[in-house]
């Protein structure tokens, strides 16, 4: 029997009712029986299980009954934990990629069953990236499901851990360089402040300059602010923004 296990209903947004994930959207469409309790896989008579971001421990007495397996989006052992793709970009790596890898009780510890590879782009952001290796980790969890597993190989090599990220963490602190700017941004939901009031930036480019944009000072080179997002307003231009504020020369972000 298949069985769907994700997280509970949540209020998402001001006011708003009870909202089902998309997970569990997808599952009753698809007519399949949901649950959010982990516990309930004990009784469903499965072989296997696959997990893909569940954001909660499985525990030892579940993994103990049934075997699993875990699609997780980096190199093992590098970028254990949460945010393997966000902590992929922010440190500059070149190419990370998704591993097929057994469960345990340890974080992200189990033998690999398959693993593919990919390069970074130079602005790609995490959401686009996550889209690539949800893409490419699907091909080989099918093909582990139509041809067998197979023997498990031992992560080998120093680990490294992808710790959740904060928002502290996303806040741009412009004396440090523009390339380690443009990286968070490219993580998502980086932020600044501009005479007191909060600014969202959503994109923007360190490597190069366009001219398009907005060119704000750091502390080694320009970043041109490309798209921003004021306090209780929609996404816009950055350039417009600029207009809008009276931007002059001299002006500095964080202020």
């Amino acid at each position: 029997m298949a069985l769907v296990v994700t997280q509970p209903d949540r209020r998402r947004g001001r006011g708003s009712g009870l909202l089902p994930t998309p997970v569990k959207a997808a599952a009753v469409e698809l007519g399949l029986p949901v649950t959010d309790q982990v516990d309930d896989v004990l009784a469903a008579g499965a072989e296997l299980g696959v997990v893909v971001a569940y954001g909660r421990l499985v525990r030892p007495h579940v993994l103990d009954a049934l075997p699993m397996v875990n699609l997780h989006f980096s190199l093992l052992p590098r970028w254990r934990g949460a945010a393997p793709v966000e902590r992929a970009i922010l440190a500059g790596d070149s190419e990370t990629g998704v591993c097929l890898m057994g469960l345990e009780v340890g974080l992200d510890t189990g033998p690999v069953y398959r693993r593919a590879t990919v390069r970074i782009g130079d602005e790609e952001t995490a959401d686009e990236l996550r889209r690539r290796l949800v893409e490419l980790g699907t091909g080989l969890l099918v093909d582990a499901l139509a041809t067998g597993l197979g023997e498990g190989e031992p992560q080998a090599g120093e680990p490294t851990y992808a710790a959740k990220l904060d928002a502290e963490e996303l806040c741009l602190d412009w004396s440090r360089p523009a390339d380690e700017l443009e990286r968070i941004v490219r993580v998502g939901r980086a932020w600044t402040t501009f005479r007191g009031r909060r600014l969202k930036v959503l994109r923007a480019c360190g490597h190069h300059v366009t001219g398009a944009g907005l060119i704000a000072p750091t502390g080694e080179g320009v970043l041109e602010l490309v798209e921003v997002q004021p306090e209780g307003r929609g996404s816009m231009a950055a350039a417009e923004w600029a207009r809008g504020v009276r931007w002059q020369q001299g002006d500095r972000m964080g202020s």
